[in-house]
Protein backbone atom coordinates (compact mmCIF):
# COMPACT_ATOMS: atom_id res chain seq x y z
CA UNK A 1 0.00 0.00 0.00
CA UNK A 2 2.80 2.34 0.55
CA UNK A 3 3.31 3.38 -3.74
CA UNK A 4 -0.87 3.82 -3.50
CA UNK A 5 -0.42 6.33 -0.42
CA UNK A 6 2.48 8.12 -1.63
CA UNK A 7 0.59 8.37 -5.35
CA UNK A 8 -2.40 9.47 -3.06
CA UNK A 9 -0.80 11.70 -1.38
CA UNK A 10 1.29 13.47 -4.27
CA UNK A 11 -2.29 13.98 -6.34
CA UNK A 12 -4.09 15.15 -3.39
CA UNK A 13 -1.61 17.55 -3.18
CA UNK A 14 -1.77 18.62 -6.55
CA UNK A 15 -5.14 18.62 -7.06
CA UNK A 16 -5.90 19.39 -3.66
CA UNK A 17 -8.61 17.46 -1.38
CA UNK A 18 -11.16 15.81 -4.13
CA UNK A 19 -13.85 13.71 -3.42
CA UNK A 20 -12.91 9.67 -3.31
CA UNK A 21 -14.99 9.05 -6.37
CA UNK A 22 -13.52 12.05 -8.32
CA UNK A 23 -9.93 11.10 -7.75
CA UNK A 24 -10.76 7.34 -8.53
CA UNK A 25 -12.34 8.10 -11.90
CA UNK A 26 -9.43 10.30 -12.40
CA UNK A 27 -7.19 7.48 -12.13
CA UNK A 28 -9.14 4.80 -13.67
CA UNK A 29 -9.28 7.25 -17.02
CA UNK A 30 -5.99 7.48 -17.23
CA UNK A 31 -5.19 4.03 -16.36
CA UNK A 32 -7.65 3.32 -19.53
CA UNK A 33 -5.48 5.73 -21.99
CA UNK A 34 -2.41 4.55 -21.20
CA UNK A 35 -3.78 0.90 -21.95
CA UNK A 36 -4.51 2.17 -25.11
CA UNK A 37 -1.50 3.59 -26.27
CA UNK A 38 -0.07 0.71 -25.12
CA UNK A 39 -2.47 -1.50 -27.22
CA UNK A 40 -1.97 0.73 -30.01
CA UNK A 41 1.28 0.95 -30.54
CA UNK A 42 1.69 -2.75 -29.81
CA UNK A 43 -0.99 -3.22 -32.67
CA UNK A 44 1.01 -0.89 -35.24
CA UNK A 45 4.57 -2.60 -34.60
CA UNK A 46 3.29 -6.13 -35.34
CA UNK A 47 0.74 -5.22 -38.08
CA UNK A 48 1.60 -1.84 -39.38
CA UNK A 49 5.57 -2.22 -39.40
CA UNK A 50 6.68 -0.64 -42.86
CA UNK A 51 7.71 -2.90 -45.93
CA UNK A 52 11.30 -2.17 -45.10
CA UNK A 53 11.23 -3.16 -41.52
CA UNK A 54 9.43 -6.00 -42.77
CA UNK A 55 12.04 -7.17 -45.12
CA UNK A 56 15.04 -5.99 -42.63
CA UNK A 57 13.52 -8.44 -39.97
CA UNK A 58 13.11 -11.49 -42.34
CA UNK A 59 16.37 -11.60 -43.92
CA UNK A 60 17.94 -12.67 -41.09
CA UNK A 61 20.49 -9.89 -40.77
CA UNK A 62 21.33 -10.46 -43.94
CA UNK A 63 20.09 -7.60 -46.33
CA UNK A 64 21.28 -6.79 -49.90
CA UNK A 65 21.46 -3.52 -50.85
CA UNK A 66 19.77 -4.36 -54.20
CA UNK A 67 16.33 -5.13 -52.05
CA UNK A 68 16.83 -2.27 -49.10
CA UNK A 69 17.06 -0.35 -52.42
CA UNK A 70 13.81 -1.52 -54.33
CA UNK A 71 11.87 -1.78 -51.00
CA UNK A 72 12.87 1.49 -50.15
CA UNK A 73 11.97 3.18 -52.86
CA UNK A 74 8.37 0.86 -53.84
CA UNK A 75 7.19 2.19 -49.76
CA UNK A 76 7.89 5.69 -51.31
CA UNK A 77 5.81 5.62 -54.17
CA UNK A 78 3.12 3.59 -52.46
CA UNK A 79 2.75 5.71 -49.70
CA UNK A 80 1.40 8.32 -52.74
CA UNK A 81 -0.37 5.70 -54.79
CA UNK A 82 0.08 2.31 -54.38
CA UNK A 83 -1.45 1.35 -57.63
CA UNK A 84 1.95 2.63 -59.43
CA UNK A 85 4.02 0.69 -56.81
CA UNK A 86 1.90 -2.72 -57.42
CA UNK A 87 2.40 -1.85 -61.22
CA UNK A 88 6.22 -1.54 -61.00
CA UNK A 89 5.82 -4.90 -59.10
CA UNK A 90 3.60 -6.66 -61.43
CA UNK A 91 5.97 -5.62 -63.71
CA UNK A 92 8.47 -7.68 -62.63
CA UNK A 93 6.51 -10.74 -62.57
CA UNK A 94 5.29 -10.47 -66.33
CA UNK A 95 9.05 -9.97 -67.47
CA UNK A 96 9.81 -13.22 -64.98
CA UNK A 97 6.88 -14.90 -67.28
CA UNK A 98 8.09 -14.32 -70.64
CA UNK A 99 10.78 -15.66 -72.87
CA UNK A 100 11.82 -11.76 -74.34
CA UNK A 101 12.78 -12.02 -77.98
CA UNK A 102 12.02 -8.21 -79.27
CA UNK A 103 15.64 -7.29 -80.51
CA UNK A 104 15.11 -3.47 -79.48
CA UNK A 105 14.43 -4.53 -75.67
CA UNK A 106 16.73 -5.66 -73.06
CA UNK A 107 17.19 -5.37 -69.38
CA UNK A 108 19.83 -2.73 -67.94
CA UNK A 109 21.24 -2.94 -64.15
CA UNK A 110 19.37 -2.62 -61.17
CA UNK A 111 22.52 0.24 -60.79
CA UNK A 112 21.54 2.13 -63.86
CA UNK A 113 17.69 1.65 -62.69
CA UNK A 114 19.00 3.17 -59.19
CA UNK A 115 20.60 6.26 -60.62
CA UNK A 116 17.31 7.71 -62.11
CA UNK A 117 15.93 7.68 -58.88
CA UNK A 118 16.61 11.09 -57.18
CA UNK A 119 16.19 14.99 -57.54
CA UNK A 120 18.67 15.26 -60.56
CA UNK A 121 15.08 15.05 -62.19
CA UNK A 122 14.20 18.75 -60.36
CA UNK A 123 16.92 20.93 -62.26
CA UNK A 124 16.50 22.80 -65.24
CA UNK A 125 19.85 22.76 -67.88
CA UNK A 126 19.06 23.79 -71.53
CA UNK A 127 22.25 24.46 -72.94
CA UNK A 128 25.53 22.64 -72.78
CA UNK A 129 27.94 22.28 -69.78
CA UNK A 130 28.97 25.14 -68.79
CA UNK A 131 27.24 27.11 -71.10
CA UNK A 132 23.30 27.01 -69.84
CA UNK A 133 20.33 29.27 -69.57
CA UNK A 134 19.94 28.47 -65.98
CA UNK A 135 21.91 28.97 -63.05
CA UNK A 136 22.56 26.41 -60.32
CA UNK A 137 23.38 23.78 -62.90
CA UNK A 138 27.14 22.62 -61.27
CA UNK A 139 26.40 18.99 -60.73
CA UNK A 140 24.46 18.74 -63.46
CA UNK A 141 27.15 19.77 -65.56
CA UNK A 142 29.43 17.09 -63.87
CA UNK A 143 26.89 14.83 -64.39
CA UNK A 144 26.76 15.25 -68.12
CA UNK A 145 30.68 15.97 -68.56
CA UNK A 146 31.18 12.21 -66.61
CA UNK A 147 28.45 10.42 -69.32
CA UNK A 148 30.45 12.34 -72.35
CA UNK A 149 33.53 11.18 -71.06
CA UNK A 150 32.83 7.80 -70.84
CA UNK A 151 30.64 7.66 -74.15
CA UNK A 152 33.99 9.65 -75.84
CA UNK A 153 35.96 6.90 -74.08
CA UNK A 154 33.70 3.33 -75.03
CA UNK A 155 33.34 4.39 -78.48
CA UNK A 156 36.37 6.13 -79.29
CA UNK A 157 34.32 9.24 -80.28
CA UNK A 158 35.95 12.87 -81.25
CA UNK A 159 32.73 14.18 -78.99
CA UNK A 160 29.46 12.78 -77.47
CA UNK A 161 26.33 14.82 -76.50
CA UNK A 162 24.53 12.77 -74.24
CA UNK A 163 21.29 14.93 -73.41
CA UNK A 164 18.57 13.72 -76.49
CA UNK A 165 15.86 11.74 -74.81
CA UNK A 166 15.15 9.13 -77.85
CA UNK A 167 16.55 7.86 -80.97
CA UNK A 168 14.07 9.91 -82.82
CA UNK A 169 15.08 13.26 -81.15
CA UNK A 170 18.96 12.46 -81.27
CA UNK A 171 17.88 11.75 -84.91
CA UNK A 172 16.70 15.06 -85.21
CA UNK A 173 19.24 16.82 -83.69
CA UNK A 174 22.14 15.54 -85.73
CA UNK A 175 19.72 16.33 -89.04
CA UNK A 176 19.70 19.88 -87.64
CA UNK A 177 23.55 19.48 -86.75
CA UNK A 178 24.41 19.08 -90.57
CA UNK A 179 22.00 21.57 -92.06
CA UNK A 180 23.59 24.39 -89.69
CA UNK A 181 26.73 23.18 -90.93
CA UNK A 182 26.10 22.66 -94.31
CA UNK A 183 23.26 25.28 -95.13
CA UNK A 184 23.04 27.61 -92.59
CA UNK A 185 26.60 28.78 -91.66
CA UNK A 186 27.56 28.77 -95.93
CA UNK A 187 24.72 30.66 -95.79
CA UNK A 188 25.60 33.83 -93.03
CA UNK A 189 29.06 33.71 -95.13
CA UNK A 190 27.53 35.02 -98.12
CA UNK A 191 25.40 36.98 -96.72
CA UNK A 192 28.19 38.19 -94.79
CA UNK A 193 26.27 38.12 -91.32
CA UNK A 194 27.36 36.56 -87.86
CA UNK A 195 23.75 35.58 -86.48
CA UNK A 196 20.49 34.24 -87.63
CA UNK A 197 19.20 38.01 -85.63
CA UNK A 198 21.08 39.60 -88.09
CA UNK A 199 19.26 38.39 -91.54
CA UNK A 200 16.15 40.05 -92.87
CA UNK A 201 12.63 39.04 -93.09
CA UNK A 202 13.38 38.34 -96.82
CA UNK A 203 16.93 36.44 -96.11
CA UNK A 204 15.59 34.27 -93.43
CA UNK A 205 12.89 33.46 -95.95
CA UNK A 206 15.07 32.59 -98.44
CA UNK A 207 17.47 30.57 -95.69
CA UNK A 208 14.40 28.52 -94.33
CA UNK A 209 14.09 27.47 -98.96
CA UNK A 210 17.46 26.05 -98.65
CA UNK A 211 17.21 24.13 -95.54
CA UNK A 212 13.30 22.75 -96.75
CA UNK A 213 15.32 21.47 -100.17
CA UNK A 214 17.68 19.42 -99.19
CA UNK A 215 18.06 15.47 -99.99
CA UNK A 216 17.95 12.81 -97.81
CA UNK A 217 19.27 9.11 -98.62
CA UNK A 218 18.77 6.25 -95.98
CA UNK A 219 17.62 2.80 -96.01
CA UNK A 220 14.29 1.98 -96.80
CA UNK A 221 11.77 1.06 -93.63
CA UNK A 222 10.35 -1.63 -95.60
CA UNK A 223 13.66 -2.98 -95.91
CA UNK A 224 14.78 -3.53 -92.77
CA UNK A 225 15.35 1.04 -92.01
CA UNK A 226 13.95 3.47 -89.44
CA UNK A 227 10.97 5.30 -89.52
CA UNK A 228 13.01 8.39 -88.83
CA UNK A 229 15.04 7.58 -91.53
CA UNK A 230 12.97 9.29 -94.45
CA UNK A 231 10.22 7.24 -94.04
CA UNK A 232 6.66 9.14 -95.39
CA UNK A 233 4.84 8.65 -92.64
CA UNK A 234 7.28 10.37 -90.13
CA UNK A 235 8.79 14.28 -90.28
CA UNK A 236 12.37 13.24 -91.29
CA UNK A 237 10.26 12.62 -95.25
CA UNK A 238 8.83 16.35 -94.74
CA UNK A 239 11.72 17.72 -93.49
CA UNK A 240 13.81 16.44 -96.53
CA UNK A 241 13.64 15.22 -99.99
CA UNK A 242 13.74 11.83 -99.47
CA UNK A 243 15.25 9.03 -101.76
CA UNK A 244 15.38 5.49 -100.15
CA UNK A 245 17.31 2.48 -101.29
CA UNK A 246 16.66 -0.82 -100.72
CA UNK A 247 17.91 -4.47 -100.12
CA UNK A 248 18.49 -6.76 -103.46
CA UNK A 249 15.63 -8.54 -103.95
CA UNK A 250 16.97 -11.97 -104.05
CA UNK A 251 19.68 -12.21 -101.57
CA UNK A 252 17.76 -9.83 -99.43
CA UNK A 253 21.31 -7.65 -98.53
CA UNK A 254 22.66 -4.37 -99.17
CA UNK A 255 24.07 -4.15 -102.97
CA UNK A 256 27.12 -1.22 -102.14
CA UNK A 257 27.63 -0.58 -105.80
CA UNK A 258 23.92 -0.23 -106.56
CA UNK A 259 23.81 2.19 -103.67
CA UNK A 260 26.53 3.94 -105.11
CA UNK A 261 25.23 4.58 -108.26
CA UNK A 262 21.73 5.69 -107.03
CA UNK A 263 23.91 8.05 -104.36
CA UNK A 264 25.96 9.75 -107.36
CA UNK A 265 22.82 10.27 -109.06
CA UNK A 266 20.65 11.87 -106.16
CA UNK A 267 23.95 13.75 -104.37
CA UNK A 268 22.44 13.93 -101.27
CA UNK A 269 23.43 16.14 -98.58
CA UNK A 270 22.99 13.65 -96.15
CA UNK A 271 24.16 9.52 -96.76
CA UNK A 272 22.27 7.81 -94.01
CA UNK A 273 23.09 3.91 -93.21
CA UNK A 274 21.92 1.80 -90.04
CA UNK A 275 18.71 -0.08 -89.56
CA UNK A 276 16.00 -1.93 -87.19
CA UNK A 277 15.40 -4.55 -88.75
CA UNK A 278 18.40 -5.96 -90.98
CA UNK A 279 20.18 -9.04 -89.71
CA UNK A 280 23.87 -8.35 -91.50
CA UNK A 281 26.71 -6.22 -90.41
CA UNK A 282 27.54 -2.95 -92.84
CA UNK A 283 30.50 -2.16 -94.17
CA UNK A 284 30.58 1.69 -93.41
CA UNK A 285 34.09 1.90 -94.71
CA UNK A 286 32.35 1.35 -98.26
CA UNK A 287 29.76 3.86 -97.22
CA UNK A 288 32.20 6.20 -96.48
CA UNK A 289 33.62 5.88 -100.14
CA UNK A 290 30.67 6.47 -101.67
CA UNK A 291 29.65 9.90 -99.31
CA UNK A 292 32.66 11.18 -100.20
CA UNK A 293 32.47 10.29 -103.90
CA UNK A 294 28.88 11.99 -103.83
CA UNK A 295 29.72 15.03 -101.66
CA UNK A 296 27.73 13.50 -98.87
CA UNK A 297 27.67 13.91 -95.13
CA UNK A 298 27.55 10.43 -93.73
CA UNK A 299 25.30 9.81 -90.64
CA UNK A 300 25.04 6.35 -89.09
CA UNK A 301 22.22 5.55 -86.75
CA UNK A 302 23.83 2.18 -84.36
CA UNK A 303 20.65 2.56 -82.38
CA UNK A 304 20.31 -1.43 -82.62
CA UNK A 305 23.93 -2.65 -82.88
CA UNK A 306 25.24 0.04 -80.09
CA UNK A 307 26.20 -2.36 -77.99
CA UNK A 308 28.19 -4.91 -80.41
CA UNK A 309 30.24 -1.89 -80.90
CA UNK A 310 30.81 -0.91 -77.36
CA UNK A 311 31.91 -4.70 -77.19
CA UNK A 312 34.20 -4.63 -79.88
CA UNK A 313 32.23 -7.24 -81.96
CA UNK A 314 31.73 -4.70 -84.84
CA UNK A 315 35.55 -3.21 -85.47
CA UNK A 316 37.37 -2.48 -88.50
CA UNK A 317 35.37 -1.69 -91.72
CA UNK A 318 32.38 -2.12 -89.41
CA UNK A 319 32.77 0.64 -86.63
CA UNK A 320 30.99 3.49 -87.44
CA UNK A 321 32.34 5.78 -85.11
CA UNK A 322 35.54 4.95 -87.34
CA UNK A 323 33.99 6.03 -90.34
CA UNK A 324 31.06 8.23 -89.80
CA UNK A 325 30.90 11.78 -89.83
CA UNK A 326 28.22 11.93 -87.22
CA UNK A 327 26.87 8.46 -85.08
CA UNK A 328 23.23 8.21 -83.68
CA UNK A 329 22.45 5.69 -81.21
CA UNK A 330 20.06 5.16 -78.44
CA UNK A 331 21.48 3.94 -74.93
CA UNK A 332 19.27 1.00 -74.23
CA UNK A 333 18.65 -1.82 -76.70
CA UNK A 334 22.35 -3.88 -76.83
CA UNK A 335 23.80 -1.38 -75.27
CA UNK A 336 21.80 -1.88 -71.77
CA UNK A 337 21.62 1.40 -70.75
CA UNK A 338 18.84 3.40 -70.03
CA UNK A 339 15.99 5.00 -71.85
CA UNK A 340 17.75 7.65 -73.65
CA UNK A 341 20.23 8.56 -76.55
CA UNK A 342 23.41 10.10 -77.72
CA UNK A 343 25.15 11.71 -80.85
CA UNK A 344 28.98 10.53 -81.55
CA UNK A 345 30.32 13.17 -84.19
CA UNK A 346 33.68 14.51 -85.35
CA UNK A 347 34.88 17.76 -84.05
CA UNK A 348 33.82 19.70 -86.79
CA UNK A 349 29.88 19.10 -85.67
CA UNK A 350 30.26 19.17 -81.93
CA UNK A 351 29.18 22.79 -82.17
CA UNK A 352 26.29 22.17 -84.46
CA UNK A 353 25.40 19.25 -82.29
CA UNK A 354 25.53 21.36 -78.97
CA UNK A 355 22.52 23.51 -80.16
CA UNK A 356 20.08 19.99 -79.83
CA UNK A 357 18.86 21.76 -76.83
CA UNK A 358 17.19 24.17 -77.00
CA UNK A 359 17.00 23.91 -80.86
CA UNK A 360 14.88 20.35 -80.91
CA UNK A 361 15.32 19.20 -77.47
CA UNK A 362 13.80 20.09 -74.40
CA UNK A 363 15.67 20.54 -71.14
CA UNK A 364 18.06 17.27 -70.74
CA UNK A 365 16.93 15.05 -68.45
CA UNK A 366 19.75 15.08 -65.43
CA UNK A 367 18.71 11.62 -63.66
CA UNK A 368 18.72 9.93 -67.27
CA UNK A 369 22.12 11.12 -67.89
CA UNK A 370 23.43 9.67 -64.43
CA UNK A 371 22.32 6.26 -65.65
CA UNK A 372 24.20 6.90 -69.32
CA UNK A 373 26.71 7.11 -67.41
CA UNK A 374 26.55 3.87 -65.50
CA UNK A 375 25.94 2.33 -68.08
CA UNK A 376 28.93 3.42 -70.41
CA UNK A 377 30.79 2.51 -67.42
CA UNK A 378 29.48 -0.74 -67.28
CA UNK A 379 29.77 -1.23 -71.12
CA UNK A 380 33.82 -0.70 -70.70
CA UNK A 381 34.57 -3.74 -69.62
CA UNK A 382 36.13 -7.30 -70.38
CA UNK A 383 32.47 -8.64 -69.07
CA UNK A 384 30.77 -6.84 -71.25
CA UNK A 385 32.55 -7.73 -74.41
CA UNK A 386 31.88 -11.62 -73.42
CA UNK A 387 28.10 -10.37 -72.88
CA UNK A 388 28.50 -8.48 -76.71
CA UNK A 389 30.42 -11.42 -78.30
CA UNK A 390 27.72 -14.07 -76.40
CA UNK A 391 24.77 -12.04 -78.19
CA UNK A 392 25.98 -12.69 -81.83
CA UNK A 393 26.69 -16.57 -80.79
CA UNK A 394 23.26 -16.86 -79.58
CA UNK A 395 21.58 -15.13 -82.19
CA UNK A 396 23.63 -17.19 -84.76
CA UNK A 397 22.67 -20.72 -82.86
CA UNK A 398 19.12 -19.53 -82.98
CA UNK A 399 19.11 -18.93 -86.22
CA UNK A 400 20.89 -21.75 -87.52
CA UNK A 401 17.90 -24.07 -85.08
CA UNK A 402 14.84 -22.29 -86.86
CA UNK A 403 16.74 -23.07 -90.31
CA UNK A 404 17.04 -26.77 -89.10
CA UNK A 405 13.34 -26.97 -88.22
CA UNK A 406 12.61 -25.38 -91.58
CA UNK A 407 12.33 -21.88 -90.78
CA UNK A 408 12.99 -19.34 -93.47
CA UNK A 409 15.45 -16.55 -92.60
CA UNK A 410 15.92 -12.99 -94.37
CA UNK A 411 19.23 -13.60 -95.64
CA UNK A 412 19.87 -17.23 -94.58
CA UNK A 413 21.13 -16.10 -91.09
CA UNK A 414 22.35 -13.08 -88.84
CA UNK A 415 25.34 -11.12 -88.45
CA UNK A 416 24.16 -9.34 -85.60
CA UNK A 417 21.91 -9.47 -82.46
CA UNK A 418 18.48 -10.20 -84.73
CA UNK A 419 16.98 -11.73 -87.60
CA UNK A 420 13.70 -12.32 -89.75
CA UNK A 421 11.59 -15.11 -90.00
CA UNK A 422 9.56 -15.83 -92.49
CA UNK A 423 6.37 -16.96 -90.84
CA UNK A 424 4.06 -17.58 -93.94
CA UNK A 425 5.44 -21.02 -94.52
CA UNK A 426 2.95 -21.42 -91.49
CA UNK A 427 -0.02 -19.89 -92.87
CA UNK A 428 0.01 -17.42 -90.92
CA UNK A 429 1.06 -13.29 -90.73
CA UNK A 430 3.29 -11.29 -88.56
CA UNK A 431 0.85 -10.24 -86.32
CA UNK A 432 -1.06 -13.97 -86.10
CA UNK A 433 2.26 -15.35 -84.89
CA UNK A 434 3.10 -12.29 -82.70
CA UNK A 435 -0.42 -13.33 -80.68
CA UNK A 436 0.23 -17.09 -80.96
CA UNK A 437 4.10 -16.56 -79.33
CA UNK A 438 3.08 -14.13 -76.66
CA UNK A 439 -0.36 -16.39 -75.18
CA UNK A 440 2.60 -18.69 -74.54
CA UNK A 441 4.76 -16.83 -72.98
CA UNK A 442 7.29 -15.44 -75.83
CA UNK A 443 7.29 -11.92 -76.47
CA UNK A 444 8.13 -11.04 -79.55
CA UNK A 445 7.59 -8.64 -82.45
CA UNK A 446 5.88 -8.88 -85.87
CA UNK A 447 7.97 -7.48 -88.70
CA UNK A 448 7.36 -6.59 -92.20
CA UNK A 449 10.10 -8.50 -94.64
CA UNK A 450 11.56 -6.69 -97.77
CA UNK A 451 9.15 -6.41 -100.31
CA UNK A 452 6.61 -7.62 -97.95
CA UNK A 453 3.24 -8.54 -99.82
CA UNK A 454 1.28 -8.27 -96.31
CA UNK A 455 2.55 -4.52 -95.57
CA UNK A 456 3.91 -3.29 -92.85
CA UNK A 457 1.02 -4.11 -90.47
CA UNK A 458 0.02 -7.23 -90.73
CA UNK A 459 3.43 -8.70 -92.16
CA UNK A 460 4.91 -11.64 -93.28
CA UNK A 461 7.73 -12.25 -90.48
CA UNK A 462 8.80 -12.32 -86.75
CA UNK A 463 11.76 -10.49 -85.57
CA UNK A 464 13.54 -12.39 -83.11
CA UNK A 465 16.59 -10.96 -80.76
CA UNK A 466 18.91 -12.46 -78.35
CA UNK A 467 20.23 -9.13 -76.23
CA UNK A 468 17.64 -9.50 -73.65
CA UNK A 469 17.78 -13.69 -73.56
CA UNK A 470 21.61 -13.45 -73.08
CA UNK A 471 21.69 -11.03 -70.13
CA UNK A 472 19.46 -13.37 -68.42
CA UNK A 473 22.77 -15.70 -68.60
CA UNK A 474 21.26 -17.81 -71.63
CA UNK A 475 23.79 -19.80 -74.16
CA UNK A 476 23.40 -21.54 -77.56
CA UNK A 477 22.03 -25.33 -76.07
CA UNK A 478 18.73 -22.80 -74.58
CA UNK A 479 18.77 -21.37 -78.31
CA UNK A 480 17.65 -24.76 -79.81
CA UNK A 481 15.11 -25.17 -76.83
CA UNK A 482 14.00 -21.94 -77.79
CA UNK A 483 13.60 -22.53 -81.39
CA UNK A 484 11.92 -25.70 -80.69
CA UNK A 485 9.01 -23.87 -78.37
CA UNK A 486 8.67 -21.40 -81.42
CA UNK A 487 8.02 -24.29 -84.06
CA UNK A 488 5.77 -26.12 -81.93
CA UNK A 489 3.57 -22.84 -81.11
CA UNK A 490 3.01 -21.72 -85.00
CA UNK A 491 2.75 -25.29 -85.66
CA UNK A 492 -0.19 -25.58 -83.20
CA UNK A 493 -1.62 -22.54 -84.58
CA UNK A 494 -4.35 -21.58 -87.59
CA UNK A 495 -5.84 -18.38 -88.61
CA UNK A 496 -9.36 -17.08 -86.75
CA UNK A 497 -12.13 -16.87 -88.94
CA UNK A 498 -13.84 -13.53 -89.93
CA UNK A 499 -17.49 -12.88 -89.31
CA UNK A 500 -17.81 -14.10 -92.99
CA UNK A 501 -16.20 -17.35 -92.25
CA UNK A 502 -12.64 -16.20 -93.86
CA UNK A 503 -9.23 -16.82 -92.64
CA UNK A 504 -8.58 -13.43 -91.13
CA UNK A 505 -5.16 -12.17 -91.02
CA UNK A 506 -5.42 -10.82 -87.12
CA UNK A 507 -7.29 -13.24 -85.51
CA UNK A 508 -5.69 -16.42 -84.00
CA UNK A 509 -7.12 -20.43 -83.23
CA UNK A 510 -4.38 -21.92 -80.75
CA UNK A 511 -4.11 -25.42 -79.50
CA UNK A 512 -5.07 -25.54 -75.93
CA UNK A 513 -2.76 -28.43 -75.63
CA UNK A 514 -0.43 -26.48 -77.46
CA UNK A 515 -0.67 -23.61 -75.80
CA UNK A 516 -0.06 -25.90 -72.26
CA UNK A 517 2.85 -27.42 -73.28
CA UNK A 518 4.65 -24.68 -74.19
CA UNK A 519 4.15 -22.36 -72.02
CA UNK A 520 5.44 -25.17 -69.10
CA UNK A 521 8.77 -25.36 -70.91
CA UNK A 522 8.62 -21.41 -71.39
CA UNK A 523 8.62 -21.37 -67.89
CA UNK A 524 10.72 -24.21 -67.24
CA UNK A 525 13.48 -22.10 -69.11
CA UNK A 526 12.64 -19.00 -66.94
CA UNK A 527 12.85 -20.85 -63.47
CA UNK A 528 16.86 -21.57 -64.53
CA UNK A 529 17.43 -17.74 -65.50
CA UNK A 530 15.76 -15.57 -62.87
CA UNK A 531 15.49 -12.06 -63.83
CA UNK A 532 16.91 -9.54 -61.09
CA UNK A 533 17.68 -12.51 -58.67
CA UNK A 534 18.28 -10.29 -55.87
CA UNK A 535 14.75 -9.40 -55.75
CA UNK A 536 12.76 -11.54 -53.56
CA UNK A 537 9.40 -10.89 -55.79
CA UNK A 538 6.97 -12.79 -53.52
CA UNK A 539 8.18 -10.34 -50.73
CA UNK A 540 7.22 -7.59 -53.03
CA UNK A 541 3.84 -8.78 -54.48
CA UNK A 542 2.80 -9.45 -50.38
CA UNK A 543 3.80 -6.27 -49.44
CA UNK A 544 2.80 -3.85 -52.76
CA UNK A 545 0.41 -5.93 -54.74
CA UNK A 546 -3.04 -5.99 -52.67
Amino acid sequence: MYFAENENGRIRRKFGALPLSVFLSIVSLNIYIFSAKLRYHFFWEIFMSTPLENYLSSCGNKPTAAMCAYVANLQQVASVNPKIAASVVNEIQNQRSHLKLIASENYCSLAVQSAMGNLLTDKYAEGYPEHRYYGGCVNVDAVEMEAAREAEELFGADYAYVQPHSGADTNLVAYWAILSAKVETPTLEELGVKSLNDLTTEQFAELRKRFGNQKLMGLDYSCGGHLTHGYKMNVSARMFESHPYGVDEKTGLLDYDAIEKQAMEVKPLILLTGYSAYPRKINFKRFREIADKCGAVLMVDMAHFAGLVAGKVFTGDYDPVKWADIVTTTTHKTLRGPRGAMILCKKEFADYVNKGCPMVLGGPLPHVMAAKAIAFKEANTPAYQEYAAKVVKNAQALAKALQDLGVRLQTDGTDNHLMLADVTSYGLTGKQAEAAMFECGVTVNANALPYDKNGAWWTSGLRLGTPALTTLGMGESEMKEVASIIDQVLKGTKPGLTKEGKPAKGKIDLDPAVKEAASKRVQALLSKFVLYPELDLDFLKKEFVK
